[in-house]
């Protein structure tokens, strides 16, 4: 009787399941979860700062994993699928509930298209994250598009700005922010930010003045940073794009010399 079976099927190992990283990241996904039930009742300042705090959860999930060496295959699925649901659907939700449903079959669409461009941009960073230069994101991150969409909605209901105009840029800066994220554009991710190194005293006296706008002012500096950190990759980007152009003019004219 044969007992060496090289037919007997091999069990795939599952990956562990790490309860402290795991935990960060489903709670990202309940705030996501809480903003939409909060944004059907209308209450839009609390799902923005619901969005808000599954960012800064966001952000911790992941160091915590490396902090405790818990990283594992499970925990990054896991936060894939609690961004979706936090940067993807929810702002999605958020925007249509605020103000795209009065234009109908026209909202509607606009929150699909910045839902599906929000699943696109993860699925290409899960697949590119190997390859990818650690300094950059390839598309704004989806975080950072859903500051922008639900920031101004924020804003928007605590300042009191009401109207059609409004409305307006809301629409827009859910198409733009959508297109964002499955651009090209590169978005400086800090990563790779040093606070070691030395700098310049008037760097410090700028930081100092940033800070105590923040305290005054958290709300709209915040926000504000997101709109600077989204015009100065643009800039940068079509400014790259120039120079290269440029120089590919000036290979083509060397060539034909």
């Amino acid at each position: 009787m044969d007992f060496n079976n090289h037919n007997t099927p091999v069990v795939a190992r599952v990956s562990p399941i790490y309860i402290l990283p795991s935990l960060f990241t489903l709670a990202a996904m309940f705030c996501g979860f809480y903003a939409i039930i909060q944004s059907i009742a209308n209450n839009f300042i609390s799902s923005g700062i619901a969005i808000f705090f599954a960012m800064i959860l966001d952000s911790l999930d992941g160091r915590v994993a490396r902090m405790t060496h818990t990283s594992s295959p499970f925990g990054a699925e896991l936060d894939s699928l609690a961004d979706m649901v936090s940067f993807g659907v929810a702002p999605a939700v958020i925007t249509f509930n605020w103000g795209l449903y009065k234009y109908g079959k026209i909202g509607w669409l606009i929150a699909f298209i910045y839902c599906a461009c929000a699943g696109l941009r993860l699925a290409r960073f899960n697949t590119m994250a190997a390859s990818q230069d650690k300094r950059y994101f390839i598309g704004i991150p989806s975080p950072a598009a859903a500051a922008l969409v639900v920031g101004f909605i924020y804003i928007c209901s605590v300042y009191k700005f009401h109207g059609a105009i409004y409305h307006v840029l809301n629409a827009i800066m859910t198409v733009v922010a959508a297109f964002t994220m499955v651009s090209n554009v590169k978005f400086y991710s800090f990563k790779e930010l040093n606070f070691q190194h030395r700098g310049k005293f008037r760097v410090l006296l700028i930081l100092l003045l940033i800070f105590a706008l923040l305290l005054i002012y958290p709300d709209l500096v915040i926000y504000g940073f997101f709109v600077v950190y989204t015009i100065t990759s643009y800039i940068i980007f079509l400014f790259r794009l120039k120079r290269k152009r440029s120089k590919l003019t000036i290979v083509k004219s060397d060539n034909n010399n």
